[in-house]
């Protein structure tokens, strides 16, 4: 779980240990040399071993009078939620898309604290945090404090997670109070600075999903900071602020098609790297997956041509050549394989045919015939000839 500091924004989450790379076949770092997917992880904290939880006052009722207490909040007893101590009532639940500030507590299933938040501020439907809590915390009033048991399907999955140090495939308990609901800033009365730092924690949130194979997760949270980065503002921008902007939002639609991909949505990603490269024409990153997706429908004329433009950018480029040379070979292919296909359609004019012996017999007969025809009426115009001097 990532820790947001007072403006929003999401610091950037540490790498994981079953973290899906960019680009396929050994790709990525050649291409990314911005590092703006894979920045090396900071130091794990100190998660403080040996602290348990406490066991709440209210707990100590009847098992089976507890056992009905907790709500089954997807009816797949993998999400459960229990009330600890009651809040203001409904009307003061929070909405999705609200900021929301949360006391947090997360236990281990054998009671290990592995995380712990005083103030963890975060928008609601986001996915700035793990699934359990944006799903739980919409069901909690203000002032609520509340258990949360979650299947790792809800938390950090078959990866676990280095920061906090989570195992993989583990349950989870969380004690979660909710402090504070506000609505989320007016994006574009927001300073450029904060607008800027908002849409960059966005897209770093999106590079986490990304990196644990949540490619579905990481085009929401791209998608949310490219909006961001496009929305209009109402304060004055520099040039310079403009120019991180887009740089910030290119990153986002790069991103965006590189998790489009993995899911086989080249028309989306397609027109991802249109977008992309309408704000930045020579972003090679751009070009790349622009003939990466014209390859895979089959355009292996578009995707070289697409391919020899980046490599003319950037000829050292040793992923894209090799993209390019298999490409070429693939289209070599694809004409021999036409060609023989229309051969066998239209006949293989070096072989010789029934067809064409019997033209050729025929136009030998004809003429022989034609020879013998003349040759006979010859004859008998000159015997005429003769019969008549005699007479």
């Amino acid at each position: 779980m990532d820790i947001v500091d007072s403006q929003g924004s999401v610091a950037a989450p540490a790498k994981k240990t079953c973290r899906a790379s960019l680009l396929d076949s050994g790709e990525d770092f050649e291409v990314l040399k911005d590092g703006d997917i894979d920045d090396d992880p900071p130091p794990l904290e100190d998660a403080g071993e040996g602290q348990g939880r406490k066991e709440p006052e209210n707990e100590k009722a009847d098992p089976e009078e507890a056992s009905q207490e907790w709500l089954d909040v997807l009816g797949n007893e993998q999400l459960k939620k229990k009330v600890l101590v009651a809040g203001k009532g409904q009307d003061s639940r929070p909405t999705k898309g609200q900021n929301v500030t949360i006391c947090l507590k997360t236990f281990l299933k054998d009671e290990t604290l592995v995380e712990e938040h005083d103030d963890l501020l975060f928008t609601l439907g986001d996915g700035d945090v793990i699934q359990a809590l944006d799903l739980a915390v919409l069901l909690m009033e203000m002032g609520e404090k509340a258990l949360i048991q979650t299947a790792a399907t809800y938390a950090y999955g078959s990866c676990g997670s280095r920061e906090p140090p989570v195992p993989p495939n583990a349950e989870l308990t969380l004690e979660v109070e909710l402090k504070k609901v506000c609505d989320a800033p007016d994006v574009e009365l927001l300073p450029p600075e904060e607008k800027i730092a908002l849409a960059d924690g966005k897209r770093e949130k999106g590079n986490f999903h990304y990196q644990r194979g949540d490619f579905a997760f990481a085009i929401n949270s791209y998608s949310i900071a490219q909006q961001i980065t496009e929305s209009s503002s109402k304060v004055d921008i520099s040039p310079r602020e403009e120019n991180d902007l887009i740089r910030v939002q290119v990153k986002c639609l790069n991103n965006m098609a590189a998790a489009q991909l993995k899911l086989d949505h080249y028309d989306a990603a397609f027109k991802s790297c249109v977008a992309a490269l309408s704000h930045q024409p020579n972003n090679i990153k751009a070009l790349f997956r622009m003939g990466k997706v014209l390859a895979l429908q089959g355009e292996y004329g578009k995707a070289i041509q697409t391919l020899r433009k980046a490599l003319k950018l950037e000829p050292s480029n040793k992923t894209i050549h090799a993209e390019l040379s298999k490409l070429v070979k693939k289209q070599s292919e694809q004409r021999g394989a036409e060609q023989a296909m229309y051969k066998k359609m239209l006949g293989n004019p070096g072989s010789s045919s029934p067809h064409k012996h019997w033209t050729k017999f025929s136009w030998g007969l004809s003429w022989k015939w034609l020879f013998g025809a003349t040759a006979v009426a010859i004859g008998g115009v000159a015997l005429s000839v003769v019969l008549a001097a005699r007479n």
